[in-house]
């Protein structure tokens, strides 16, 4: 078999069925819409109607919210943090900063602060300068001999 040999199956594509064609075309003039009425015009919005019934999503119970002051942290396990340490994308000798997590590429995006969390397992002696830590990242940090110094959020007026 060629390239050029290569066809579809039989009846696997339909030809395009051209409507509002003239008599000939068997959709011609009301193209199989039937005649007035809504579903005859452009612009039919009858999704989710039940026929008069109290639609589903009317009938089930509205949940939770959506808290517009949340905080959204860029979050930072330690055994990723040794994994940039071992790749020598980040310098354990030197203070490690938010800015700093940021140029080696572990966050994207600070955003609100950077959030330290037990993930995984840490060697390296470190000091990092974060927004929030879990206390098990902390312990974890500080059984290898390094530190982890908290600092005060930054206040955002408008939160993304």
């Amino acid at each position: 078999m060629k390239l050029n040999e290569l066809r579809d199956r039989p009846g696997a594509v339909k030809p395009k069925r051209r409507k509002a064609r003239g008599p000939g075309s068997g959709k011609g003039k009301t193209a199989g819409r039937g005649i007035k009425g809504q579903k005859s015009r452009s612009g039919v919005a009858l999704n989710g109607f039940e026929g008069g019934q109290m639609p589903l999503y009317q009938r089930l119970p509205k949940r939770g919210f959506n808290n517009i002051n949340r905080k959204h942290y860029a979050v930072v396990n330690v055994g990723m943090l040794q994994k940039f340490i071992d790749a020598g994308k980040l310098d354990a000798s030197k203070p490690i900063d938010e800015a700093a997590l940021q140029a080696a590429g572990l966050v994207s995006r600070i955003r609100d602060g950077v959030r330290l969390l037990a993930k995984g397992e840490i060697s390296a002696k470190v000091d990092l300068e974060v927004t929030g830590a879990s206390k098990a990242a902390i312990a974890a940090v500080e059984k290898a001999g390094g530190s982890v110094k908290l600092k005060a959020a930054p206040r955002n007026a408008a939160a993304e």
